[in-house]
Protein backbone atom coordinates (compact mmCIF):
# COMPACT_ATOMS: atom_id res chain seq x y z
CA UNK A 1 0.00 0.00 0.00
CA UNK A 2 1.40 3.39 -0.74
CA UNK A 3 2.58 6.29 1.45
CA UNK A 4 0.02 8.00 0.19
CA UNK A 5 -3.09 5.92 0.20
CA UNK A 6 -1.92 4.99 4.43
CA UNK A 7 -1.87 8.96 4.55
CA UNK A 8 -5.58 9.39 3.30
CA UNK A 9 -6.92 6.37 5.38
CA UNK A 10 -5.15 7.96 8.80
CA UNK A 11 -6.44 11.28 7.79
CA UNK A 12 -10.36 9.96 7.37
CA UNK A 13 -9.89 8.05 10.17
CA UNK A 14 -9.12 11.22 12.13
CA UNK A 15 -11.28 13.04 10.81
CA UNK A 16 -14.04 10.43 11.73
CA UNK A 17 -12.90 10.38 15.28
CA UNK A 18 -12.83 14.00 15.84
CA UNK A 19 -16.53 13.93 14.23
CA UNK A 20 -17.22 11.35 17.14
CA UNK A 21 -15.63 13.07 20.06
CA UNK A 22 -17.13 16.41 18.69
CA UNK A 23 -20.95 14.46 18.96
CA UNK A 24 -20.09 13.15 21.84
CA UNK A 25 -19.19 16.52 23.80
CA UNK A 26 -22.30 17.75 22.37
CA UNK A 27 -24.58 14.78 23.64
CA UNK A 28 -23.88 15.45 27.39
CA UNK A 29 -23.25 19.15 26.71
CA UNK A 30 -26.90 18.87 26.06
CA UNK A 31 -27.57 16.61 28.69
CA UNK A 32 -26.06 18.56 31.34
CA UNK A 33 -27.96 21.69 30.31
CA UNK A 34 -31.37 19.70 30.38
CA UNK A 35 -30.62 18.41 33.76
CA UNK A 36 -30.88 22.26 35.09
CA UNK A 37 -33.26 24.39 36.67
CA UNK A 38 -34.08 27.62 36.68
CA UNK A 39 -33.24 29.36 40.02
CA UNK A 40 -36.75 30.20 42.48
CA UNK A 41 -36.25 33.83 41.27
CA UNK A 42 -35.90 32.93 37.24
CA UNK A 43 -39.40 30.75 37.64
CA UNK A 44 -41.10 32.89 39.78
CA UNK A 45 -40.47 35.90 37.36
CA UNK A 46 -41.37 33.51 34.30
CA UNK A 47 -43.90 32.83 36.15
CA UNK A 48 -45.93 36.04 35.98
CA UNK A 49 -44.69 36.93 33.10
CA UNK A 50 -45.91 33.86 31.39
CA UNK A 51 -48.94 32.50 33.48
CA UNK A 52 -49.14 29.65 31.98
CA UNK A 53 -45.76 28.17 33.56
CA UNK A 54 -46.81 28.18 36.81
CA UNK A 55 -49.65 26.26 35.45
CA UNK A 56 -47.59 23.17 34.07
CA UNK A 57 -47.11 19.79 36.29
CA UNK A 58 -43.32 19.90 37.96
CA UNK A 59 -42.16 17.69 35.95
CA UNK A 60 -43.00 19.57 32.65
CA UNK A 61 -42.19 22.61 33.98
CA UNK A 62 -38.80 21.28 34.87
CA UNK A 63 -37.99 20.00 31.51
CA UNK A 64 -39.06 23.04 30.26
CA UNK A 65 -36.55 24.44 32.57
CA UNK A 66 -33.75 22.26 30.63
CA UNK A 67 -34.82 23.10 26.95
CA UNK A 68 -34.85 26.93 28.34
CA UNK A 69 -31.30 26.50 29.41
CA UNK A 70 -30.48 24.48 26.59
CA UNK A 71 -31.80 26.73 23.88
CA UNK A 72 -30.33 29.82 25.12
CA UNK A 73 -26.82 28.41 25.46
CA UNK A 74 -27.09 27.36 21.52
CA UNK A 75 -29.01 30.50 20.14
CA UNK A 76 -28.42 33.97 20.35
CA UNK A 77 -30.61 36.77 20.72
CA UNK A 78 -30.07 40.64 19.78
CA UNK A 79 -31.36 43.73 20.16
CA UNK A 80 -32.63 45.58 16.64
CA UNK A 81 -33.98 49.20 16.90
CA UNK A 82 -31.72 50.19 19.67
CA UNK A 83 -34.00 47.60 21.60
CA UNK A 84 -31.78 46.72 24.62
CA UNK A 85 -32.43 42.73 25.29
CA UNK A 86 -32.15 41.59 29.25
CA UNK A 87 -31.78 37.90 30.57
CA UNK A 88 -35.15 38.04 31.21
CA UNK A 89 -36.41 39.04 27.99
CA UNK A 90 -33.92 36.11 26.80
CA UNK A 91 -35.83 33.43 28.53
CA UNK A 92 -39.25 34.52 27.91
CA UNK A 93 -38.53 34.12 24.20
CA UNK A 94 -36.97 30.83 25.44
CA UNK A 95 -39.49 29.50 27.06
CA UNK A 96 -42.21 30.34 25.20
CA UNK A 97 -40.47 28.31 21.57
CA UNK A 98 -39.60 25.74 24.42
CA UNK A 99 -43.15 24.87 25.22
CA UNK A 100 -43.41 23.63 21.77
CA UNK A 101 -40.80 20.79 22.47
CA UNK A 102 -42.18 19.70 25.82
CA UNK A 103 -44.15 16.69 25.06
CA UNK A 104 -41.15 15.65 22.27
CA UNK A 105 -38.21 17.14 23.85
CA UNK A 106 -35.91 15.28 21.49
CA UNK A 107 -36.71 17.88 18.60
CA UNK A 108 -34.97 20.95 18.38
CA UNK A 109 -34.47 24.12 16.14
CA UNK A 110 -31.48 22.41 14.39
CA UNK A 111 -30.89 24.79 11.83
CA UNK A 112 -31.90 28.05 14.23
CA UNK A 113 -28.52 30.30 15.52
CA UNK A 114 -29.90 33.55 15.96
CA UNK A 115 -33.13 35.67 16.92
CA UNK A 116 -33.57 39.21 16.29
CA UNK A 117 -35.96 41.35 18.67
CA UNK A 118 -37.63 44.29 17.67
CA UNK A 119 -39.17 47.01 19.94
CA UNK A 120 -42.94 46.37 18.36
CA UNK A 121 -43.74 45.85 14.67
CA UNK A 122 -41.30 45.84 11.76
CA UNK A 123 -41.17 46.50 8.30
CA UNK A 124 -39.95 43.99 6.14
CA UNK A 125 -39.15 44.51 2.10
CA UNK A 126 -41.39 41.64 -0.20
CA UNK A 127 -40.97 41.21 -3.55
CA UNK A 128 -44.07 40.50 -6.08
CA UNK A 129 -43.30 39.02 -9.59
CA UNK A 130 -46.30 39.30 -12.24
CA UNK A 131 -44.49 38.33 -15.68
CA UNK A 132 -41.15 40.22 -16.26
CA UNK A 133 -41.78 42.77 -13.67
CA UNK A 134 -40.56 42.78 -10.17
CA UNK A 135 -42.06 45.08 -7.67
CA UNK A 136 -40.76 45.83 -4.11
CA UNK A 137 -42.90 47.18 -1.00
CA UNK A 138 -42.69 47.39 2.64
CA UNK A 139 -44.78 45.62 4.84
CA UNK A 140 -45.70 45.68 8.57
CA UNK A 141 -45.01 42.33 10.53
CA UNK A 142 -44.66 41.32 14.05
CA UNK A 143 -42.59 38.35 13.05
CA UNK A 144 -41.04 36.42 10.57
CA UNK A 145 -39.38 32.67 10.56
CA UNK A 146 -36.63 31.96 7.71
CA UNK A 147 -36.15 28.32 7.13
CA UNK A 148 -32.47 28.30 7.90
CA UNK A 149 -32.73 31.10 10.41
CA UNK A 150 -32.53 33.90 11.59
CA UNK A 151 -36.49 34.35 13.53
CA UNK A 152 -37.58 37.92 14.02
CA UNK A 153 -39.86 39.23 16.70
CA UNK A 154 -41.54 42.29 17.67
CA UNK A 155 -40.74 42.19 21.84
CA UNK A 156 -44.29 43.97 22.28
CA UNK A 157 -46.21 41.34 20.50
CA UNK A 158 -43.78 38.51 22.05
CA UNK A 159 -44.62 39.83 25.69
CA UNK A 160 -48.25 40.22 25.29
CA UNK A 161 -48.38 36.84 23.74
CA UNK A 162 -47.01 35.25 27.08
CA UNK A 163 -49.24 37.64 29.33
CA UNK A 164 -52.35 36.55 27.58
CA UNK A 165 -52.73 32.47 27.27
CA UNK A 166 -56.02 32.43 26.37
CA UNK A 167 -56.60 34.72 23.59
CA UNK A 168 -55.16 32.43 20.42
CA UNK A 169 -52.39 34.90 19.63
CA UNK A 170 -49.07 34.19 20.19
CA UNK A 171 -46.17 35.74 17.62
CA UNK A 172 -43.76 33.28 19.47
CA UNK A 173 -45.41 29.88 19.01
CA UNK A 174 -46.33 31.02 15.56
CA UNK A 175 -42.94 31.63 14.17
CA UNK A 176 -41.11 28.34 15.72
CA UNK A 177 -44.51 26.57 14.51
CA UNK A 178 -42.56 27.44 11.15
CA UNK A 179 -39.12 26.47 11.91
CA UNK A 180 -40.60 23.10 12.82
CA UNK A 181 -42.19 22.76 9.79
CA UNK A 182 -38.72 24.24 7.76
CA UNK A 183 -37.26 20.57 9.37
CA UNK A 184 -38.08 18.90 6.28
CA UNK A 185 -36.70 21.39 3.86
CA UNK A 186 -39.64 22.76 3.17
CA UNK A 187 -41.95 24.86 4.89
CA UNK A 188 -45.47 24.23 3.56
CA UNK A 189 -47.78 23.25 7.09
CA UNK A 190 -46.07 19.22 6.78
CA UNK A 191 -43.54 18.89 9.15
CA UNK A 192 -41.29 15.94 10.09
CA UNK A 193 -43.51 13.39 11.62
CA UNK A 194 -43.04 11.15 14.85
CA UNK A 195 -42.62 7.32 13.55
CA UNK A 196 -45.60 6.92 15.74
CA UNK A 197 -47.95 9.14 13.02
CA UNK A 198 -49.63 8.56 9.57
CA UNK A 199 -48.31 11.19 7.26
CA UNK A 200 -51.68 10.12 4.78
CA UNK A 201 -53.46 10.80 8.09
CA UNK A 202 -51.88 14.06 8.78
CA UNK A 203 -52.34 15.11 5.19
CA UNK A 204 -56.08 14.24 5.30
CA UNK A 205 -56.83 15.81 8.32
CA UNK A 206 -54.88 18.69 7.75
CA UNK A 207 -56.64 19.37 4.21
CA UNK A 208 -59.94 19.20 5.27
CA UNK A 209 -59.75 21.96 8.45
CA UNK A 210 -57.60 24.15 5.31
CA UNK A 211 -60.42 23.60 3.10
CA UNK A 212 -63.13 24.20 5.84
CA UNK A 213 -60.99 27.83 6.92
CA UNK A 214 -60.70 29.05 2.98
CA UNK A 215 -64.30 28.44 2.81
CA UNK A 216 -65.47 30.29 5.77
CA UNK A 217 -63.27 32.87 4.59
CA UNK A 218 -64.07 33.19 1.04
CA UNK A 219 -68.05 33.18 2.62
CA UNK A 220 -67.43 35.32 4.83
CA UNK A 221 -68.67 33.13 7.89
CA UNK A 222 -67.03 32.80 10.67
CA UNK A 223 -64.89 30.35 11.97
CA UNK A 224 -62.80 29.19 15.11
CA UNK A 225 -59.57 29.51 13.24
CA UNK A 226 -57.83 32.79 12.44
CA UNK A 227 -58.65 33.62 8.91
CA UNK A 228 -54.91 34.01 8.37
CA UNK A 229 -54.69 30.54 8.42
CA UNK A 230 -56.58 30.41 4.96
CA UNK A 231 -53.47 32.24 3.50
CA UNK A 232 -51.06 29.23 2.71
CA UNK A 233 -50.77 25.68 3.92
CA UNK A 234 -47.93 26.96 6.13
CA UNK A 235 -49.48 29.62 7.68
CA UNK A 236 -52.38 27.50 8.68
CA UNK A 237 -49.89 25.02 10.75
CA UNK A 238 -49.01 27.94 12.23
CA UNK A 239 -52.44 29.24 13.27
CA UNK A 240 -53.58 25.92 14.45
CA UNK A 241 -50.26 26.02 16.49
CA UNK A 242 -51.08 29.21 18.42
CA UNK A 243 -55.08 28.28 19.07
CA UNK A 244 -53.88 24.89 19.93
CA UNK A 245 -51.93 25.92 22.56
CA UNK A 246 -53.86 28.69 23.81
CA UNK A 247 -57.60 27.31 23.23
CA UNK A 248 -57.37 23.52 23.82
CA UNK A 249 -61.01 22.92 24.81
CA UNK A 250 -62.11 25.71 22.19
CA UNK A 251 -60.44 23.52 19.41
CA UNK A 252 -61.47 20.38 20.68
CA UNK A 253 -64.98 21.52 20.46
CA UNK A 254 -64.73 22.91 16.83
CA UNK A 255 -62.15 20.67 15.74
CA UNK A 256 -61.60 17.34 17.35
CA UNK A 257 -59.97 15.69 14.70
CA UNK A 258 -57.72 18.50 14.30
CA UNK A 259 -56.83 18.88 18.00
CA UNK A 260 -56.03 15.36 18.01
CA UNK A 261 -53.83 15.23 15.25
CA UNK A 262 -51.87 18.20 16.58
CA UNK A 263 -52.17 16.71 19.92
CA UNK A 264 -50.21 13.14 18.86
CA UNK A 265 -47.48 15.73 16.82
CA UNK A 266 -46.79 18.01 19.88
CA UNK A 267 -47.60 15.00 22.22
CA UNK A 268 -49.19 17.42 24.95
CA UNK A 269 -52.67 18.02 25.78
CA UNK A 270 -52.55 21.88 26.59
CA UNK A 271 -56.42 22.10 28.41
CA UNK A 272 -54.55 19.67 31.29
CA UNK A 273 -53.04 22.46 32.33
CA UNK A 274 -55.18 25.03 33.33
Amino acid sequence: MSTGLLLLIAALALAGLAWFIRREMKKRRRARLRAMRLSPEERAGLAQEMPVYARLPEETRALLDGLVHQFLAEIRIYGAGELEVTEEMKRLIAAQACLLLVGRPERWYHSLRTIHLYPAGFQSRMQEREGYVVTERAQGRLGESWRYGPVILSWRDAAQGAANPRDGRNVVYHEFAHQLDSETGVVDGAPLLDETQSAGKWARVMQSAYDGLRSDVVQGDAHFLDPYGATSPAEFFAVATEQFFEQPDAMRRALPALFRELSEYFNVDPSAWT
